[in-house]
């Protein structure tokens, strides 16, 4: 299964960034500051966590910033998601 960083990585480069390698997007990038993601383009990636990772987005605050890296996209999608119970879990 793909890691959620390389999932997002894919899917930026494929609708972002089509000339760049897929070993080319530091996830740490601001894809924002550096004119790759334009707002119309935050809408398009959030639609994408919405529908991939079904990603309740009327019910986490998203801002920006959360948007700006693949990492933190991540980070995102981690914060949102409920954790899976371990075996030690009472």
């Amino acid at each position: 299964m793909e890691t959620p960083i390389a999932a997002i990585t894919a899917f930026v480069l494929d609708e972002f960034l089509p000339d760049v390698g897929h070993g080319g997007l530091d996830p740490d990038y601001d894809l924002v500051a550096g004119g790759v993601i334009d707002s119309l383009g935050l809408l398009k990636v959030l639609a994408w966590l919405e529908a991939t990772y079904d990603f309740p987005t009327d019910e986490v605050d998203v801002g920006p910033d959360d948007l700006a890296t693949v990492a933190a996209m991540a980070r995102l999608l981690a914060g949102a998601r409920p954790q899976p119970a371990t075996a030690d879990a009472p």
